[in-house]
């Protein structure tokens, strides 16, 4: 299951992890998002223990999305050792992710 990222708990989720954080950037009224969703609640299944996969909300949270630069909606963005290193935006295929995901790992 994806964790639930805010602003308020972003740095302490991504910024100080570990293990590399996937980040789902999104809204409820987002068609392609919705399509995208059950592809990250599956790689956070797959990737559990190996990875950090969370989604905030961007209607909610509009500090990450200002911060990063987001402009369009879903975007991926991959974080290793508090730094974002890849992104992606528009829905994919899950084998895209899964394979951002492994070159972090």
């Amino acid at each position: 299951m994806t964790i639930e990222l805010t602003d308020a708990n972003f740095e302490e989720k991504v910024l100080q992890s570990d293990i590399p954080v996937l980040v789902d950037l999104w809204a409820e009224w987002c068609g392609p998002c919705r399509m995208v969703k059950p592809v990250v609640e599956q790689l956070a299944e797959e990737y559990a223990g190996k990875a950090v996969i969370g989604a905030i909300d961007v209607d909610s949270n509009p500090n990450i999305t200002v911060e990063y630069g987001v402009r369009n909606i879903p975007t991926l963005l991959f974080f290793k050792g508090g730094k974002l290193v890849d992104k992606q935006v528009g829905a994919v295929p899950k084998a895209v992710l899964a394979e951002k995901l492994d070159a972090l790992i």
